[in-house]
Formats: C-alpha cells, structure tokens, sequence
C-alpha cells in the first residue's frame, strides 16, 4: 500500500477513535430502553408533535442498518437523557455530501438557513429510522407516496395535483406520469415561481415530457405542443428572456393542470377570457379564441377557418416575396454587371499580377477553404442554419469537410512543388520572404495612418499586408492540417499519443478556424473587396490583371516585365465607357 493510502487510513481511525470515545458505552440496547416506547413523542420548533418511537425490526431492514444509533447521534453520551441535553439534528453530510450540497442550495435548504424552522429537512421526506431507497413502495419518496408526503407541508399543492391529469394519470399507474420530484427536482428543490423561473417552465420542465416522441407516441398526446408554443409569440419572447411573457403554466395551471374539456380547467372554453384577462386586460371572447398551439404548415388541412386562410396567405406571400424581391435582385444585378463591366473596359487592366498557375491555386484554395468552413461551423453546431441548410446530414457534412480537408492539403503540397521546381515560384517565394524594409513599412504605414506623415511607404511587388496574409495561410494550413488528420484518425492517433492529446487537436482546429475566417472577411476581404481602389472586386483572381494606377498606388517599386511595362489600353466601346474614363482620368489629375 502506498504512503499516502497508509495516511488515509491512519486519519480516517483516529476520526473513528474519536467518535467511538465520544459515545464509549452507548449502545442501542441503551437507546431502545426508551425509544421502544410507541407512546414516546416530543413537540418540534414548528409545534408539530413528532414520534420518537424506533422500531427495532424496521431499523433493520433500512438502508441505515449497518449504523449503530451513535454513529449518527454522535452529540450523545450515556448520561442522556439524565443530561437534559436534546439530541442534535444529525449531520446526514457526513455520509451524504453531494446530496446535501444539493439540498443547501434548494427551497428548503435557502429556508432553514434563514432561520425558518418549518423548513423540511432529510428526515421529513426520508423519514429518520426506517429509510429506504425511493424505489420500494415502502419508502414516502416512491412515487405512488410522494405526494403525500409532500402534501404534509404542502396540503393545498397536493390536492391540486391529485385532481390533475398528472396525479389521475400517477394513481391510475401510469409510472410516466410526472411525481413532485420530475418537476422541482429532487434535492434541489426549486419553486419554479418568480421571474428567475418563468423560461424554465416552459424549455426545461413541462418539454421533458411533452417533447418527447416516445411519451406522446405511447400516450396519443399531441407531439406539437412544445415546437407551436416556442414558434408563438409567447414562446420566442420567454427564449430571448421575457419573464412577463406567459408560459405553460400561465395558462395551464401549476399543480391543477386539467384537459380542455374538464370544466374547471383555465383553459376550457368558459374560462378562456379571465385565463387571458390575467395578462390581458380587457380581453374580450373573440380575443381569447385565439390559439396559442398554431402550426400554420399543417393548417391546410384543418377543420378551422382562420387556420385555413392563414396557410393561404402565407403561401400568397411567400411567393410573392421570392417573385418581387428576385425579379429586384436580377435587375439590380444585371445593372451592376454592366456597369462593372463598362467601368473595368474603361479604366484598363493591361499589368499581369497573377500567372494562370497562381490563380488556380487561389481559386482551389478558396473553394475548398470555403467548403471547410461552412461544413466545419456546421459540426461544430449541429443545430444552426448552416446544418440545416445541409439538410442535417451529419456523414454528409463530415465527409464533405474530409474531401475538402484533403483537397486543400494537396493543394499545398502542389504549391511547395510549385515553389521549388519553377522559376515563376521561387521568384515568388524569394519576393514573398520578409525583410528588414517590411518593418520600416509598418512604421511608415502607422505614421501615414494616423496623420503623422504626409505619403504612406513605397512598396514593392509584396508588402508587409500581403507578406503576413501568405505566411499566415502556410502555417494556418499546417496547424488545421496536422489537428484535422489527428481527430480523423483519433484511433490511430491515442496509439501513440494519449487521449487528451485529440482533445486538443480538437479545440485548436476550431479556434484556429475562427481565427482564419475572421482574418479573411477583416483583412482579405478589406484588400480585394472592399478597398475603395478596387471596390467591388479586385479582379486579379480572375484574369490575373490589375490598372495602372492600382499598380502605382500600391507598389510603386516593383519591377514589371517590359510587356508589362508598357501597357496597352482597351479601345473605348461605348459613349457609357467614355463618360467613365474621363470621370476617373479628372479624378486622378485631382488627385495628383
């Protein structure tokens, strides 16, 4: 045994020792002499006569017969009772830890400690000497018990309940029907009244059951009430945190929950207008038969009026809005389109930026970078609208993010063969390589930025922006292609490696995509999209070409090919073509 085991124990006999000497000679036989008295009784601090009768046989057939009396009374010694002195209430922690934190933080617990004495503690719902697990109908938590021993403080709850469907349904032995412990918990008793409460009601307690396809398959109840309530207005205020909107209870009742038919249900017919008056004042029977539970996509076929004329008119507009509002965007955007075209025409792209080679790098890693991002947030959050615009597919959406995974691997690796088999790609790695000008730049840029110097930095074919972004898609490429092959292949992996090892394969492949998505809408997206220079789109990716004067403007020191050099304009198509390049040419001479 180690050292530290050999000092548990020594500890754990001392404690022993020390309780045994606090009650040396005390013994049950002592104990029984009294308590074996039926007619022994006491008044507690609530004024309730309580029993202090112990049956010895019962005693031994609880789940506390392995305990002698003092090892739970270990307050007494054998001069009680002579002594006076009352028996302590027993500290159930010293056994039960976890369920006694959980009773410090629920209704009752909250309530002993601010000094009520009424407060149920573990021998009120347990019992004290004859405890046994809930689930023997012998113990007053079984389910069939429950309500009255709740009811014992709790008189007019449980008769509510026992008029209710629940308690009709929990008598009939319908074991899945909800107890007092399905709704408030069991030693973390909560009200569920209050503000705190009022969204819980609804998402965590009544759809535990009423969500439940095998609950209402079994027992014929509607399977829609859940989705209709939190589709209502009701329903989506609670989610974003109303706590005045109402909840099931609102309407249905807490403990008095009676079917629509019932006559003294709050939500039968003759009481429907002072159950909506509660919230709405002056509601009128015309305003409460309004419905609460309205699925609109199935009230097509319904017998109800209203319903119908809903469905309509939902479709009606529907279509119409996709038949308005995409006729608008075809006609905006073929607008656009000429106008892009006719401005590009105009202006002249005549410098090659980007070879065919470099822009069908670009263009597969853009796609598949693209790929792994929706299908990755996708599996990451299985509920968002990114999933269900994959139809919900989980192997779909792995395997489509595995394909795309494996498509931007090889799309590195071609760009290392690139990089070293070809002239174009070690010019390109030689211009792309940091330099000690890049950090004079960045200085440079700072000052121009915020108004300390006249004229921002002379740049050459690569600047320090477009430096950092390409070395930041080489390492970024690593580090998601090294985590996403390790939680692919995790079996293979945690042969070598232990389990925690994917863990954190796992959280850097997500934190390190958001940073890479984040990065290219604020910075790449800024510099090819939303730049004023090249607004709406920096169009290298496509033909590979670029204007004069986006050339002059961003990098002034690069040397360029003699074709390059001298460029030949596009001849002017059109008058709309003509009209743009005398705009821009005024606009440049301004500006210079």
């Amino acid at each position: 045994m180690s050292v530290s085991g050999l000092r548990f124990l020594g500890w754990a006999a001392l404690g022993v020792a020390l309780q045994f000497t606090a009650v040396a000679g005390l013994k049950n036989e002592d104990c029984l002499e009294c308590h074996s008295d039926k007619t022994l009784t006491k008044t507690n601090a609530a004024g309730r006569e309580i029993s202090l009768f112990v049956d010895p046989a019962k005693l031994l057939a609880s789940a506390h017969k392995t305990n002698t009396c003092a090892s739970c009374h270990s307050d007494l010694t054998e001069k009680h009772p002579d002594d006076n002195l009352a028996a302590k209430p027993v500290n159930c922690r010293n056994c039960h830890e976890r369920q006694t934190e959980s009773y410090g933080a629920s209704v009752h617990g909250l309530a002993l400690k601010a000094g009520r004495a009424n407060a149920a503690t573990c021998r009120d719902c347990h019992d004290s000497h004859e405890v046994v697990p809930p689930t023997l109908p012998a113990s007053p938590l079984h389910v069939s018990h429950q309500v009255e021993t709740c009811g014992a403080c709790h008189d007019q709850e449980a008769k509510d309940f026992a008029a209710s469907v629940h308690g009709k349904a929990l008598a009939a032995g319908m074991r899945d029907a909800p107890t007092c412990t399905d709704c408030h918990s069991e030693h973390k008793i909560e009200s569920l009244t209050g503000a705190a409460a009022s969204s819980k009601i609804s998402a965590d307690v009544c759809s535990r059951c009423h969500a439940s396809e095998r609950l209402n398959t079994k027992y014929n109840l509607p399977a829609d009430r859940v989705r209709t309530f939190f589709d209502s207005y009701h329903g989506l205020a609670s989610s974003y945190g109303s706590t005045l909107a109402a909840n099931c209870a609102s309407c249905h009742g807490y403990h008095k929950v009676l079917a629509s038919t019932d006559p003294a249900s709050t939500i039968n017919k003759a009481h429907l207008v002072e159950t909506c008056g509660k919230c709405h004042p002056g509601a009128s029977e015309k305003f409460a038969q309004g419905k609460v539970h309205v699925d609109i996509a199935a009230a097509q076929s319904g017998a109800d009026v209203g319903g119908q004329i809903n469905w309509w008119v939902r479709k009606i507009y529907l279509v119409l809005i996709v038949g308005v509002i995409g006729s608008m965007l075809v006609h905006n955007g073929l607008i656009f389109l000429k106008k892009v075209r006719a401005r590009l025409r105009a202006s002249g792209r005549p410098i090659l930026r980007m070879s065919l080679s470099q822009r069908w790098q670009h263009a597969a890693l853009g796609v598949s970078f693209t790929v792994l991002a929706v299908t990755g947030f996708a599996l990451k959050f299985p509920d968002s609208w990114l999933a269900k615009l994959m139809g919900s597919n989980e192997p779909f959406r792995s395997w489509t993010h595995r394909i795309a995974g494996v498509v931007m691997l090889l799309v590195g690796v071609y760009h290392i063969f690139y990089l070293l088999s070809t002239k174009e790609g070690r010019r390109l790695v030689k211009d792309l390589f940091p330099i000690k000008k890049d950090l004079a730049d960045v200085w440079g840029a700072v000052r121009y930025l915020v108004g300390r110097s006249p004229e921002k930095p002379r740049i050459g074919r690569f600047g320090y922006a477009e430096k950092m972004e390409y070395w930041a898609v080489i390492w970024g490429t690593i580090i998601m292609g090294v985590s996403g092959l390790m939680i692919w292949f995790k079996i293979d992996v945690t042969h070598w490696l232990p389990r925690w090892a994917v863990d954190v394969a796992l959280t850097i492949h997500y934190y390190e995509a958001v940073l890479a998505c984040l990065a290219i809408v604020v910075w790449h997206f800024y510099h090819v999209i939303f730049d004023p220079d090249v607004y709406p789109a920096n169009l290298a990716c496509w033909d590979g070409k670029v204007s004069e004067h986006w050339q002059e403007e961003e990098h002034p020191l690069e040397k360029l090919p003699e074709a390059d050099a001298k460029p030949i304009l596009a001849p002017i198509q059109s008058s709309a073509s003509s009209h743009l390049l005398e705009e821009e040419t005024h606009e440049t001479d301004r500006t210079h």
